[in-house]
């Protein structure tokens, strides 16, 4: 009986929400960052194969790739250091959150809510207050991150859509020549670019191909891995104030 007593009081003390958020936001960085990189290569591959022969048209889109945006691996000793600061340090939050939410727990009830330092000194490393302000800041840029994430996916979706209409011309008032996938218009590439689009049976052709349906699902991924990770953040946000109320209650000798 002593033995479940104590492996109950274990259970209800341990922070099921911020072991979840953990799990939720290391996955969910993985997944943009594993998924995003793979997507804009396969994009940048079917620009170079049907949209423009000029390298120069695309060039600004490499130098995304490559500068870090959704390219975590590329130039590892210039662009990976600086990735895993503005991406993946939400994958360090959330440990960091972790043991916040274990040592905010353990404070005794004479404990101000300043700090989780022994005595109730306030500790400067990691106070509820400041651990609030940082998942509040990585949620809003990652709230950024999620909606940029939605514009390749709201593309290609487009073109899939349109490649729909050709295959099935029945269901259009269109003509299948008409029906075209123009990259300028994204800003995709520049408007110079040539031919910039691609129509008809030829834009049929492009969307029956693997490169096409990986790239969109991989797209798909990323922006479910960043939505997955603003969850998480959010979780974070939620537990990390509702401990710190808790804190500044118990610290003026409330009971709960």
């Amino acid at each position: 009986l002593g033995l479940l007593e104590c492996c109950a009081r274990c259970l209800i003390g341990a922070p099921f929400a911020s072991l979840v958020a953990t799990g939720l936001c290391f996955f969910g960085v993985a997944l943009f960052c594993g998924c995003g990189h793979e997507a804009l290569t396969g994009t940048e591959q079917l620009i170079e194969t049907y949209f423009s022969k000029n390298y120069q048209d695309y060039e600004y889109l490499i130098d995304v790739i490559l500068t870090g945006v959704w390219h975590p691996f590329a130039r590892p000793q210039r662009v990976c250091h600086a990735w895993r600061g503005r991406k993946a340090g939400g994958c360090s939050r959330p440990a960091h959150g972790l043991g916040e939410q274990r040592g905010m727990a353990a404070v005794p009830s004479g404990v101000g809510g300043g700090g989780t330092a022994e005595g109730g000194q306030e500790s400067h490393f990691c106070t509820p207050r400041r651990f609030v302000g940082i998942t509040y800041v990585l949620t809003i840029i990652w709230l950024l991150v999620f909606a940029c994430s939605a514009v390749p996916v709201y593309i290609y979706f487009n073109t899939w859509t349109t490649c729909q209409s050709i295959a099935n011309p029945s269901k259009t008032s269109a003509s299948i020549g008409t029906l075209c996938a123009d990259a300028r218009m994204y800003g995709v590439l520049p408007w110079n670019a040539f031919p910039g689009k691609v129509c008809g049976s030829n834009l049929l052709s492009i969307c029956k191909t693997s490169e096409f349906q990986m790239t969109f699902h991989l797209f798909i991924a990323a922006f479910v891995g960043a939505a997955a990770t603003l969850v998480s953040l959010l979780t974070f946000i939620i537990a990390a104030t509702y401990n710190f109320a808790v804190l500044k209650l118990m610290g003026r000798g409330t009971k709960f």
